[in-house]
């Protein structure tokens, strides 16, 4: 059974900024074609926008596991989970960050959840990932 489910969606304001490359495209075509230039640079961009809309990675919390994008982890080997907003989710991104961390970060979402990992097979320290209600993804995984 699912008890949390998010889909890290791409932010307008990032398919704005994507946008730009449409203007780009009409300055590099227009001494040729102006209207050549306009498609390219419609074209370009719902390619661009439909990579980032169709690529948006997935959480999902079961009884049994954790997803997160392509990676999942048994439940029974999470260890602490703590939910970080601005500005201490910047500090995790960066200064506090473990090399060995594995990382599911989006830019245009701030909030993060590190899930600590309890496999001494694995030297994964813990799982750090972007998320949007950084506070119910972690009550999701820390109940049992």
């Amino acid at each position: 059974m699912t008890i949390y489910r998010e889909r890290l969606w791409v932010s307008i304001g990032v398919l704005l900024a994507v946008a730009l490359v449409i203007p780009a495209a009409i300055l590099v075509f227009l001494p040729i074609n102006p209207i050549v230039g306009v498609l390219t640079g419609a074209g370009i961009f719902l390619v661009i926008g439909a990579l980032l809309i169709f690529t948006s990675p997935q959480l999902e919390v079961t009884d049994t596991e954790f997803r997160a994008g392509g990676a999942k982890v048994p439940r029974s080997l999470i260890g602490r989970v703590e939910a970080f907003r601005e500005p201490e989710a910047t500090v995790q991104r960066g200064l506090k960050l473990d090399a060995r961390a594995w990382l599911l970060i989006r830019g245009w979402i701030r909030p993060v959840v590190k899930v600590e990992l309890n496999d001494p097979r694995d030297p994964t320290p813990y799982w750090l990932i972007s998320t949007r209600k950084p506070e119910e993804l972690a009550k999701a995984l820390s109940e049992t």
